[in-house]
């Protein structure tokens, strides 16, 4: 069974991406399962909070073994959709290498305005961008090669083209059910989907590419904090799939 783990910060088409997997007849996918033993270790309220503690593992060791080890009915594909924030210091990564690595990322700015807006005061490793950068550069050394990254808004522009060279970097066969799917939510989805999941439900694909828009102004306490992220996105930028390449 192939066990891809797809990397993400909140604010991008994960959920998409999620569905986009799990729509192939060959896969299964888990969605955030390092949700509760965030929220245990950091104490934060979360919309769901006691529901997502009482649905899930408290232990991230639990959780990993599962991921690398765990038997899924004989799916032949494993997707995990895994936020990067959930990462924690006291995790050690060594649970990775037993999984096909992968790496979504999008402009910072963009992330940083968006959740701006729901959380009023957050640090940079609440967003998940360090976590991010110090996994994908993990990743690479022990490979020696550069693992999959994919850009929301180069996959928005050609999701078909975008998707199958990441199924060849994979090493699985592209189906075109990744590009479409059914309207509603999914027995998958984490139980906190009533509270962020309402365009994706709504959705039968992925959206289409929203048109140039300036990149959208950032409250003054933020500027520090989004150089620091596009530094970081900087750095893996030019590693993303690119459209018809």
């Amino acid at each position: 069974m192939r066990r891809i783990a797809m990397w993400s910060g909140p604010r991008n088409i994960s959920t998409a991406m999620l569905r986009a997997f799990e729509n192939r007849a060959d896969c299964t996918v888990i969605d955030e399962p390092f949700y509760a033993a965030y929220l245990l270790e950091t104490g934060l309220d979360h919309p769901a909070r006691e529901a997502i503690i009482a649905t899930q593992p408290a232990d991230w060791r639990v959780v990993a073994e599962d991921l690398v080890h765990g038997e899924r009915g004989g799916a032949s594909v494993f997707y995990q959709k895994h936020m990067t924030q959930h990462l924690l210091p006291s995790m050690d990564l060594a649970f990775t290498d037993g999984l096909e690595n992968c790496f979504l990322i999008r402009e910072p700015r963009r992330i940083l305005a968006s959740y701006a807006r729901i959380r009023p005061d957050f640090s940079l490793e609440e967003v998940g961008f360090p976590q991010q950068l110090t996994l994908f550069r993990r990743v690479r050394e022990r490979l020696g090669a550069v693992p999959p990254v994919i850009d929301s808004a180069l996959t928005l522009q050609d999701p078909g083209s975008v998707l199958r060279q990441l199924c060849d970097r994979l090493g699985i066969a592209f189906s075109g059910r990744m590009l479409t799917w059914p309207a509603g939510p999914r027995a998958s989805d984490g139980v906190w989907a009533p509270h962020w999941y309402a365009a994706v439900e709504a959705s039968t694909g992925f959206a289409a590419p929203a048109p140039d828009q300036p990149l959208p102004p950032l409250p003054a306490p933020y500027e520090a904090l989004c150089a620091e992220a596009e530094a970081i996105y900087a750095e893996m930028l030019p590693h993303a799939i690119r459209p018809g390449g």
